[in-house]
């Protein structure tokens, strides 16, 4: 699954707050499956559609963050979903930007369901969806479905493949995308390292590592 840089040797802003999702995946006749969760239209992420997880919580236990951000994301996705979920890998962490008023640090784990039939948590979630991740994306460019960039940008990097072994032999080493945002005059755009425009880590004179968000469909623009 591609991404923008590796988290080894990053350093990160220590005061942030640390949460964990899963991308739960499944194999169905018609190819891979990711588990969707639709948010109330009230609190964070409302009404939208998200992997499930949260913020690590005293409980959750690890020696590192990392290993705590994944008890979070398996916590959450049995209190969120009533599954459990196993084999649980890195893909990513993301940083969000700083004009975001509730920052929390989360990583992101590639995981599989267990068997378990889907059960929501009533006023936490609203509806549970098993979709494709090529059908998600395209109900978000016909603006049937809200996604945030961080679940676009990972669905978009599921897009290549066919199940669930396929995409966990993919996955490489963890990788840190910093977002920020940049307010041009056809819109906003966020981007990630390696982009000629990213403050911290940029690229060479023209290189991209973004997507627009000012239409619909949004497409995903990297060197």
């Amino acid at each position: 699954m591609p991404g923008s840089a590796e988290i080894e040797g990053s350093e990160f802003e220590g005061d942030l707050p640390v949460a964990g999702t899963a991308v739960v995946l499944r194999d169905a006749p018609e190819g891979l499956q990711v588990l969707l969760l639709l948010r109330p239209d009230r609190g964070s992420f409302a009404g939208s559609w998200v992997f499930p997880g949260g913020r690590v919580e005293a409980g959750d236990l690890g020696d590192d963050e990392v290993e705590q951000a994944r008890a979070a994301a398996m916590r959450e996705t049995a209190e969120e979903a009533g599954i459990r979920i196993r084999d649980l890998v890195t893909i990513s962490c993301w940083e969000p930007p700083r004009e975001v008023p509730k920052r929390i640090r989360t990583w992101f784990f590639l995981a599989e369901e267990d068997g378990d039939e889907v059960r929501v948590n009533p006023g936490e979630i609203e509806r549970a969806l098993w979709i494709a991740p090529a059908d998600a994306l395209r109900l978000q460019a016909e603006d049937r479905l809200l996604l945030w960039p961080p679940t676009w940008v990972t669905l978009h990097g599921l897009l290549p493949h066919r199940t669930v072994a396929d995409a966990r032999a993919a996955v490489r080493a963890p990788e840190v995308r910093r977002t920020r945002i940049l307010e041009t005059a056809d819109g906003r755009v966020f981007l990630w390292e390696g982009d000629e425009h990213h403050p911290e880590r940029p690229g060479a004179p023209g290189a991209r590592n973004r997507i627009a968000t000012e239409r619909l469909p949004w497409t995903y623009q990297r060197d």
